[in-house]
């Protein structure tokens, strides 16, 4: 079985007319392995919604594994990638003004940004980074990158982590994700060490980091805008069907006998195949169908509940979900909140002293006091909604709990 998986690799990689991402035929040969996308495990206890602000922040690992040195990227190529991510992802990215004038309605400020993990799976300080040489030459898009046990590197959590598995892969593929509902020991993005970041030794036709752009695109649910097949579409109502994929820089407008109109292919789109340089736009239906996934009771929902990005208030304490004391004594409720908070505990030796403090994303602290009594409410109608973590000082082990504050409007 891996003789004739390895080979159906191979033709893929020689005869396809574009090689750039491999996902759809990853799916097709992993396609028994796959949930249904439709159909999402519950989402467990504690767990919450998105708002319709929310800034959503991704914890991300990038397992680097190399053979030469060529491979063994810098940190500032890695510190690169994340920072066009957040650029494109939040409609940041200096050339929005190379979107067409008919196609600007619909670009879209995902409201989506990533972060290098600060915390890892046990609660230890990271860097975000692993760096792992293999007698590997070269990868196929076969996930064995993603084991330890084949030369590769074990995923992280995938509940709480974005895992990148950054390496050499066979031929032109520039690389491929795993869609939601994948087995979690395999699920996150695999990236061409050439092409992951702006800075580094890049192939210059996709020196801008869009490849991860384009397979993180998958790994939240969108599919190629043609639908990989012809003139056919994604399924968003505002990307136009499409003849095919486009490669290199066409010129706008790029019109088929597909088109439904005289604007063509909104080949632009980061989900498309064409450069670097001529991808810059999300549209408002491809944001909805990525956020959608962290919606309650949907496969990236577990994401929210991650405090691996907040390096200033855990400080390589044990995540909140690790917490003997919050697991055990002390609740905080409600959450999410409107106006305020209660702390309680069954012990009142727990809270009585301890001082708390209370930080949004950015680290900036809105409350720092200390406790009086076994059962506290704080009023906190003023703070803009958003999310937050308390965290209390004093115990055995640093507690941090994560909150969000919904409109009390």
């Amino acid at each position: 079985m891996k003789i004739n998986f390895t080979l159906f690799i191979l033709f893929c990689a020689f005869h396809a007319s574009s090689q750039k991402c491999a996902t759809v035929d990853y799916l097709k040969a992993n396609s028994s392995k796959f949930l249904n996308p439709l159909t999402t495990p519950a989402s467990p206890v504690g767990s919450r919604d998105t708002l319709a602000s929310e800034i959503i922040v991704i914890p991300v690992v990038v397992h680097v594994l190399y053979n030469n040195t060529a491979q063994n990227i810098s940190n500032d190529q890695i510190l690169s990638q994340i920072v066009s991510l957040n650029a494109d992802y939040r409609r940041l990215n200096a050339d929005t003004v190379n979107t067409p004038e008919p196609f600007r309605k619909w670009a879209a400020d995902t409201k989506i940004m990533f972060c290098l993990s600060k915390t890892d799976p046990e609660g230890h300080a990271t860097t975000g980074i692993i760096r792992k040489f293999t007698q590997e030459q070269f990868w196929l898009s076969d996930d064995e990158m993603k084991f330890s046990s084949k030369g590769g590197d074990n995923a992280w959590d995938s509940k709480r982590y974005l895992n990148i598995w950054v390496c050499n892969l066979f031929g032109r593929t520039l690389g491929y994700s795993v869609m939601p509902g994948g087995p979690a020991e395999k699920d996150g993005v695999v990236i061409q060490y050439n092409v992951f970041g702006t800075k580094g030794d890049l192939n210059p036709e996709f020196n801008k980091g869009r490849t991860a752009t384009h397979e993180i695109g998958h790994w939240l649910g969108l599919k190629h805008l043609w639908g990989d097949k012809s003139c056919g579409d994604d399924g968003i109502a505002d990307t136009p069907p499409q003849q095919s994929n486009n490669s290199y820089c066409p010129s706008f407008p790029r019109t088929s006998l597909c088109s439904i109109n005289a604007f063509g292919d909104m080949f632009m789109n980061y989900m498309d195949f064409t450069d670097d340089e001529c991808m810059n736009m999300f549209t408002i239906g491809q944001r909805n169908e990525m956020r959608e996934q962290f919606a309650f009771g949907h496969p990236r929902n577990t994401i929210l509940n991650s405090a691996a990005c907040d390096s200033s208030i855990i400080q390589a304490a044990p995540l909140p979900t690790d917490s003997v004391e919050s697991k055990l004594k002390i609740s905080i409720f409600p959450n999410p909140f409107a106006s305020q908070i209660t702390i309680n505990s069954n012990n009142a030796i727990d809270l009585i002293g301890k001082k708390i403090k209370l930080y949004d994303v950015t680290g900036k602290i809105h409350l720092a006091q200390t406790l009086q009594s076994q059962k506290t409410t704080i009023p906190l109608y003023k703070m803009p909604a958003g999310v937050y973590f308390l965290k209390i000082d004093g115990l055995r082990k640093p507690s941090v709990f994560k909150l969000v504050k919904q409109s009390n409007y």
